[in-house]
């Protein structure tokens, strides 16, 4: 079946504006976007360039935004788009470094910031920090996060205040925050306590529809939002006695 591919390009060294080329070649409906890309960049543009690796939704190196969705290539089937048109741009909110290709430094810089490991109190043990099976259940929803980056393309508020941490970084710091084996202080909670941090997110759930697996950043927000108020009664309960 013939499809058209219409491209985002631009190579900041040679070009001084982006554009989009066009296509047309014949491929099996069942194949992903990801395969058809890599035959166009294999057999008619060796210039086309963009970002993968594993090519089984794990990775997530291959995000980009398809048809207005931002999604990862190697799991949206050719057979799921309008046959027409396809049209694939680069992740939104990221600086373009060639191609489909971003730069993903900010969003890499926010995750370090919430610092993603157990704090523990105690030496490591000599084996592993064990973990019931119930409390486990209440963190999992969001261990599934690939870092792939498509909620942070979707984020209205990263699109207007380039410090916001975005939705990746404060679920997976839920995720810690959730963790019984953590036992980071509420010092360390204080610095997402502020718009740039826990409070900047609208609830629009952008978020929500663009995570390929599923996880609901805004739910670890909200929770971290509790968490802060929870924390903040409790200090004001002890200072009045």
């Amino acid at each position: 079946m013939k499809y058209i591919f219409k491209i985002f390009r631009f190579d900041p060294e040679k070009d001084k504006e982006p554009y989009f080329q066009e296509y047309e070649y014949d491929f099996l409906p069942s194949i992903s976007i990801l395969e058809a890309l890599i035959t166009i960049r294999d057999e008619v543009d060796s210039s086309l360039s963009f970002r993968y690796s594993c090519r089984g939704a794990v990775c997530g190196s291959c995000g980009m935004i398809i048809n207005g969705n931002p999604d990862l290539a190697c799991r949206v089937k050719l057979e799921t788009l309008y046959p027409d048109e396809i049209v694939i741009e680069p992740l939104a909110n990221f600086e373009i470094l060639k191609d489909l290709i971003v730069d993903m430094g900010p969003f890499w810089k926010a995750y370090r910031e919430i610092r993603p490991y157990l704090h523990t109190k105690n030496k490591p043990p000599e084996k592993e920090h064990r973990i019931s099976e119930k409390a486990m259940e209440k963190i999992y929803p969001f261990v599934n996060c690939i870092l792939c980056a498509c909620c942070y393309s979707a984020c209205p508020v990263v699109s207007k205040d380039e410090n916001y941490l975005g939705p990746a970084a404060l679920a997976k710091l839920y995720r810690f925050v959730k963790d019984p084996r953590d036992h980071r202080p509420y010092s360390f909670l204080k610095r997402i306590n502020t718009q740039e941090g826990a409070w900047g997110c609208h609830t629009i759930f952008k978020c929500v529809e663009a995570c390929p697996k599923e996880v609901r950043p805004v739910d670890g927000i909200e929770g971290l939002r509790r968490k802060l108020i929870i924390e903040k009664i409790k200090r004001l309960l002890r200072f009045r006695k």
